[in-house]
């Protein structure tokens, strides 16, 4: 069996991660195939896709911050063990559109419930599964913002809504794991063009696993 693994993309809103995830996807099922899995939290499968409804509806305005966080997670379970886990015992590469670092940064700190509380919730989710690799899109948050009001302001969710300080802190939480965990998370400079990212994030992806991505 081939090896997998598991690599996960995370950034504050507008950083343009799914954006660069799509041209990494076109460029490297070419070589992988459908050894290459793309998908996206929450998200990945029925059951977890219905409960992205119900978190990203504008209409739930009166949703509790811990409910936020409970179904972030329990969406997160079920994509695990319904898409994730079966796909990394085959041996695939797996590609996710956010992880648990999303819950820490966007509840935990975002939402101020404590990040602490919100990790030890989506340990109890994932049975401790961690990704061999996460990258991370920085870009300041008036920038992000400005970027999601110009190019997407049709698809706006509702935490896109919330206001500057909360994804500051988000943006701030983020940037506390890069440091804390730097053999896992690497940042890579969102605020810079677009093809200019994508061949930075390439880099990263030689670099870390040579054999599948050079």
């Amino acid at each position: 069996m081939e090896t997998s693994a598991f690599i996960t993309f995370e950034g504050p809103d507008g950083a343009g991660k799914t954006s660069v995830l799509n041209a990494l996807i076109e460029h490297y099922v070419v070589k992988l195939g459908d050894r290459l899995l793309s998908t996206r939290e929450p998200g990945g499968n029925k059951i977890s896709e219905a409960i992205r409804a119900i978190i990203m509806d504008t209409d739930n305005l009166e949703m509790d911050a811990r409910t936020e966080a409970l179904l972030f997670a329990a969406a997160r379970r079920q994509h695990l063990m319904q898409t994730v886990r079966p796909a990394l015992m085959a041996g695939k590469i797996v590609f996710s559109d956010r992880y648990v670092d999303s819950s820490i940064a966007y509840q935990g700190a975002g939402r101020q419930i404590g990040e602490v509380a919100v990790a030890e919730m989506n340990h109890f989710a994932t049975e401790g599964l961690t990704p061999d690799l996460t990258i991370y899109f920085d870009i300041p948050s008036e920038v992000g913002l400005a970027r999601i009001h110009q190019y997407r302001a049709d698809q706006v969710n509702r935490l896109d809504n919330e206001a500057l300080a909360f994804h500051q802190r988000v943006r701030h939480a983020f940037l506390q794991m890069v440091e804390a965990q730097p053999k896992r998370i690497v940042l890579v400079d969102a605020n810079q063009p677009f093809d200019q990212v994508v061949i930075q994030t390439e880099r990263v992806l030689a670099e870390r696993f040579p054999t599948v991505f050079s």
